[in-house]
């Protein structure tokens, strides 16, 4: 992939993931085909290069088309949904399925903002998300990489959110930085922070075209147009919608002197943009890039999004062969997602169940870990520190340092032994350790060092 603008951390101190060897490459379940698109906006796009009121119109009906009121008055809306839902199934109906499909692979998240994680409001300025649906989102964050992708200003929906943590795509991907918080996907606070942006050459123009576009729609009551540093937004979500032509009419007298800069449609939107080729489909590859995940066959990217611009990374994905779409809508849209979620509400469960299924899966792996053998060794675990975290498990959160029943540790006594050569990692850890010596059965492992036997362990409080 060509970068250019591109400062990424070098290799000693960027962002690294160890993805463990896996089967086969397993493709999500694929939704039925043969599906024929109900909505006309595929047609009516085709002729975006039409001039004149074509043009105009053409946009006015994609975004009536995209509206739920106009899907509302069509008849035939209760037999096209079921249709539609056939080929996108729910991804919490089809929950079991996608996590098999993802045994064996690192999960990387991508998501949008408006409409996925917060409501589609009038004032965009209001776009907040639930305290319910932040606090789901960094937890999702601790079990697998995660990024917003949005068309919104990078700095704008960073406040909206406000998790570090997270990576950051704005402007559809032209304006990407990554963690500003130490992590376990980028565990070097020091680091240099990934940081994108393709069209830093267009800023001028695009604040000169944003200047006369205020001016010029200033009077058409409710239009707002929206400076997202590197693109640009002029909303109809609060403008008669018999003043919608009129309004588009608008935005192109004012475009027409910049041959640079292109338009494209959304929800109740029109957004100007930089004619580079740079998408959010070309933003998640750029992601997975910087995560060095570019490359991996086990790799299980998951992009959930409601809006045209999101088709750019569906269609990435299936091209990819690797993970999958989910587009939120209530309504039957054109899509190449594989899965659909009607809201918010139900992003947030399908998240939810997402890191509770995370959680189990390690909870067996540790079961299983601790019960296949008597004798756990350093060579077959990352640290000493993390087995105590797998026989402590949520306990040492609820007791105060050194109150745990001694019957915990019962088991723990007899199976659990440390190499000493780790023991300096472990001893803020460790309150008190004892020598001992092995059965004869176990002379072998004594002859290769002195083992401990852990006697009472310093929580954390």
């Amino acid at each position: 992939m060509t970068q250019q603008n591109v400062v990424v951390p070098d290799t000693t101190s960027g962002v690294s993931l160890t993805v463990s060897p896996t089967p086969a490459q397993k493709k999500p379940p694929p939704a039925p085909g043969g599906y024929i698109s109900i909505s006309r906006r595929r047609r009516v796009l085709k002729n975006l290069e039409i001039n004149g009121d074509q043009r105009v119109n053409a946009w006015v009906e994609s975004m009536r088309a995209s509206s739920p009121t106009h899907l509302k008055s069509t008849p035939s809306l209760s037999q096209d949904h079921n249709s539609w839902i056939l080929h996108h199934p729910s991804a919490l109906d089809m929950f079991d399925q996608i996590v098999d499909a993802s045994k064996g692979k690192q999960i990387v998240m991508f998501l949008d903002y408006d409409g996925t994680l917060s409501p589609i409001v009038e004032d965009p300025d209001r776009a907040f998300m639930s305290h319910s649906m932040r606090k789901t989102v960094k937890k999702l964050a601790r079990c697998f990489p995660t990024a917003i992708v949005t068309g919104r200003c990078k700095d704008k929906v960073y406040n909206f959110v406000q998790l570090a943590e997270l990576y950051y795509a704005g402007s559809h991907g032209m304006d990407i930085k990554g963690p500003t918080r130490s992590s376990k996907y980028n565990k070097d606070s020091k680091a240099e922070a990934i940081l994108f942006q393709p069209a830093s050459d267009f800023l001028p123009m695009i604040d000169e075209v944003y200047q006369q576009l205020v001016e010029k729609t200033k009077s058409t009551p409710g239009a707002m147009v929206e400076n997202n540093k590197f693109c640009l937004s002029v909303h109809f979500r609060c403008v008669d919608e018999k003043k919608w032509s009129d309004l588009a009419r608008q935005v192109k007298s004012v475009l027409k002197e910049y041959p640079k800069l292109r338009l494209t449609q959304g929800r109740k939107v029109l957004e100007i943009r930089p004619t580079i080729k740079w998408d959010k489909g070309k933003a998640l590859e750029f992601l997975l890039e910087s995560l060095g995940l570019a490359n991996c066959s086990d790799v299980f990217p998951v992009y959930i999004g409601d809006d045209r611009s999101d088709e750019d990374a569906f269609k990435k994905l299936r091209d990819r062969g690797q993970g999958f779409g989910i587009l939120v809508s209530k309504f039957p849209k054109d899509t190449s997602a594989y899965y659909s979620l009607q809201e918010p509400d139900e992003v947030m469960s399908f998240l939810q169940r997402l890191v509770e299924w995370k959680h189990m899966s390690q909870r067996a792996r540790q079961n299983n870990f601790l019960d296949e053998e008597d004798t756990l060794k350093l060579e077959i675990i990352p640290s000493p520190s993390m087995i105590i975290d797998r026989i402590l498990g949520d306990s040492r959160m609820k007791m105060a340092p050194c109150q745990l029943p001694c019957y915990k540790f019962l088991k723990l006594t007899q199976k659990l032994q440390l190499w000493v050569r780790p023991a300096l990692e472990v001893a803020s850890r460790i309150h008190s350790c004892t020598a001992v010596d092995q059965p004869k059965k176990d002379r072998e492992a004594t002859d290769k060092g002195v083992t401990l036997i852990i006697t009472s362990v310093l929580c954390q409080s």
